[in-house]
């Protein structure tokens, strides 16, 4: 056990305590929670942002949106307007936050809304877009006044749930027993070439924590090649590396691995790009002559506040990224999915006959 803990212990404390009682009100039903007739599905996580809940959302959308009508919903995080607010095309990422924006701008047949609570933001989804067949909830699994049908608990390879501790003396959001909420967990950003003899070790910690027989998956991300944000410039592969995240080391890592990278500028994660942030990118580029390089996310606020005429004068690349299942997983985890979806209309079928 580290100093930091040590030293904190007693905020921990009155956080665990808080939180735990939050909890307990909910599993006796003393809070209530609102499940819906439609599919609701669940992606989020124990500790404080890092563990690719966006690209996984992502993942959803491509295996339901051919079969099923899809909504997203999001709370917009550090976005500059409050209430509920479905995405059009005139909305901007100020208005509904940098991760939905990049979602409506990758996702045309899809809806996205916003809305700080999902319990009314869900009928609100169903009034104006009653075709919707399933709702996907972004970083909703402490949001507990609605039940979701399926939860999807993320945790990062490198920093999993069970080794850290409840906030302030680790990132832990609420304790490790909120791993029993979850219908799945999937290891995040795993290495490619992670062992068997290092899974097998992962799902025994991770069974510590979870309900009995919840099944565990392991992903890594997939960078894909650079793409231009201006047609015309042609990647040379020296970059100056910049992003706003939570977790930047293992982009660090990929870019440092893959090109030839010369610095990295680090933001807050989320960060609302200045004009002169921008500018001062653009100078340190020109006066290395390299080009600059940054992540779909950080690209889509960018794109959205209008930031980027400097692109008459050098290359700005964004790097997307996708999940990939370990250990052939993929197949299984999508028929989870399915049948979790299957099931739920089902029993409604069932219970409304």
């Amino acid at each position: 056990m580290n100093l930091r803990v040590v030293l904190l212990y007693p905020l921990t404390l009155i956080y665990t305590l808080v939180t735990a009682f939050r909890n307990h009100l909910f599993n006796i039903e003393y809070s209530r929670s609102f499940n819906y007739d439609i599919m609701t599905i669940s992606v989020g996580n124990l500790s404080v942002g890092g563990t690719g809940k966006t690209p996984m959302v992502e993942y959803l959308v491509r295996l339901l949106k051919s079969h099923y009508s899809v909504a997203i919903l999001s709370r917009g995080y550090k976005r500059k307007t409050k209430g509920f607010l479905i995405a059009e095309k005139t909305t901007s990422a100020n208005e509904i936050g940098d991760e939905p924006y990049q979602f409506y701008s990758k996702f045309k047949d899809i809806t996205v809304a916003v809305g700080e609570n999902r319990s009314l933001a869900i009928p609100r989804i169903l009034m104006e877009h009653p075709e919707t067949q399933v709702v996907l909830l972004d970083d909703a699994y402490q949001h507990r006044t609605v039940t979701p049908d399926f939860n999807i608990l993320l945790t990062q390879y490198t920093s999993p749930f069970y080794k850290d501790f409840v906030l302030p003396s680790g990132y832990l959001r609420e304790t490790r027993a909120g791993a029993k909420r979850a219908n799945t967990i999937i290891i995040t950003k795993c290495p490619f070439d992670l062992s068997v003899t290092s899974k097998e070790e992962i799902c025994k910690e991770v069974a510590k924590y979870a309900s009995k027989n919840t099944p565990v998956y392991f992903t890594s991300i997939k960078y894909g090649m650079p793409i231009p944000v201006t047609e015309g410039y042609k990647f040379s592969g020296k970059v100056i590396l910049f992003a706003g995240l939570a977790n930047i080391k293992p982009l660090t890592d990929y870019v440092s691995n893959s090109f030839d990278l010369v610095k990295v500028v680090s933001f807050q994660d989320h960060y609302d790009y200045t004009q002169k942030d921008i500018d001062t990118l653009v100078n340190q580029a020109k006066e290395a002559k390299v080009q600059l390089i940054t992540t779909e996310k950080d690209m889509s606020k960018i794109r959205s506040n209008n930031l980027y005429s400097f692109q008459e004068h050098i290359g700005l690349f964004y790097l997307p990224i996708s999940v990939q299942f370990l250990f052939n997983e993929g197949v299984e985890f999508d028929a989870l999915i399915e049948k979790s979806i299957t099931d739920k209309y089902e029993q409604e079928e069932i219970s409304g006959s």
